[in-house]
Formats: C-alpha cells, structure tokens, sequence
C-alpha cells in the first residue's frame, strides 16, 4: 500500500513538471510524524530516504531504529533548547525562523565539529498562527547567516495557507520562488550559502508547489492513506 502511495505521488510530481515545462529533479521529504517504525521501514525500503519530523523527542525516539543512511529533515517548529539533541545527526533544518536560533545551531554545530544545513522558513502570507521571516526580512537574514561559520544556507522554505483557491495557492507559490530566485544570486559570494533547494509543498498542494518551482516537497498523510 505504502510502496503504491509514493509511486502515484512520484507520477503525480511528474505530471506536474512535465505540465510547468520543468526537467530539474524534485525530491520527496516522508513526513513520519505519528508513524510507526515498521511503517517508515516500507517508505524506505520503497525507495525514499529523506525522512522529515516535527517533533524533536519523537526524531530522537526513532533515530537509532531506523538505518543510518537516511538523511534525516527537522520541518516543525524547533526550539533553540532542543538544537544540541539533533546538530550531529539530522541533513538540514527547514524551519529556521529567527536570528537567535540561528546563532544557536551556528553555536552547537561548532561545539559538535558539524556544519549544518538549513533553510530559511519564509511566512509569505504573514499568518500569525506561523513562524517564519516575512519576504522584505530574508534577504538581511541571509546576511546575518553569511557571518556563520558552522552553517549553511541552502535555500528557503515555506507553509501555504490552508484552504484557498489554487490560483491564490499559486501566487504565494510563485511569490516564494521569486525570493528563492533572488537569493541563488548570493552563492556565489559567500562560501557558506549555496541556494538550491525550494521546499514548498504538502500533501494538498504539492502538484501546484512543483508547477511553481519547488525542488522539495515534504509529504506525510498521502503516503500512508
């Protein structure tokens, strides 16, 4: 059933490039949230090894079942107290929010000989129910990560608002691929920013996500149905 799931969304991710005109490769981040481990052991053993938790303690009680050649992503909120517990062990943070938890993954890093992966969540609608720099913010906050040692900045994530007609859904999209477009401009000044990865898109509008740009998609519910 699992192995079923990935093959319609990897056909639907297909679908939708090839209706956008796109080529460039789109990778499927399994949200396991609430997921047993035999389940994510049929994600993986079905091809897919880019695993995304929400939750710190529910990545920690999963980490050491699960093979240690999946690359790990934290996607929900994380708080500054929790970065020590997953520094040396998850690929990228998508959920970087703020300076100050910046400053503190750039600190646990150097403390663990790591660099860190992250992207910067970007609230392009302005929700006040979600985290994330407003769009006229992420520019200076690529700056202040640009003065980071044990960091690197890879690109920008984003929520969509829930519940909205598609053409509103797309706008947010494209407006957050602008942004993304605009910062692969620093790559090449900084050693330790490297734009490549837009992650945008969940399992209600992931097909719209990729017509608009995404290269990341972050997909939980529709695996498991």
């Amino acid at each position: 059933m699992i192995s079923d799931n990935i093959k319609n969304i990897k056909e639907r991710i297909n679908a939708a490039k090839k209706q956008a005109g796109r080529e460039n490769d789109v990778t499927l981040v399994a949200v396991t949230k609430t997921r047993s481990v035999e389940e994510i052991m049929q994600v993986i053993d079905s091809g897919v090894k880019d695993l995304g938790e929400n939750r710190v303690q529910e990545f920690m009680e999963k980490y050491d079942k699960l093979p240690s050649d999946v690359r790990w992503h934290i996607i929900g909120t994380l708080q500054s107290n929790k970065v020590k517990y997953i520094i040396d062990k998850v690929y990228m943070i998508h959920s970087v929010d703020r300076n100050s938890l910046v400053d503190e993954i750039d600190r646990q890093a150097k403390l663990k000989g790591v660099n860190m992966n992250i992207l910067l969540q970007v609230n392009v609608a302005r929700e006040p129910q979600k985290h994330g720099y407003e769009a006229d913010e992420v520019k200076d906050a690529l700056l202040y990560c640009a003065t980071k040692e044990n960091i690197t900045v890879r690109g920008i994530m984003m929520m969509a608002p829930a519940h909205i007609e598609e053409s509103e859904l797309e706008k947010f999209f494209t407006k957050t691929e602008n942004i993304y477009s605009e910062l692969m401009n620093f790559s090449a000044e900084y050693d330790n920013i490297n734009i490549d990865t837009l992650s945008m898109g969940m399992t209600d509008d992931f097909e719209s996500a990729v017509k608009c740009g995404s290269n990341t998609v972050r997909i939980g519910r529709a695996l498991f149905i």
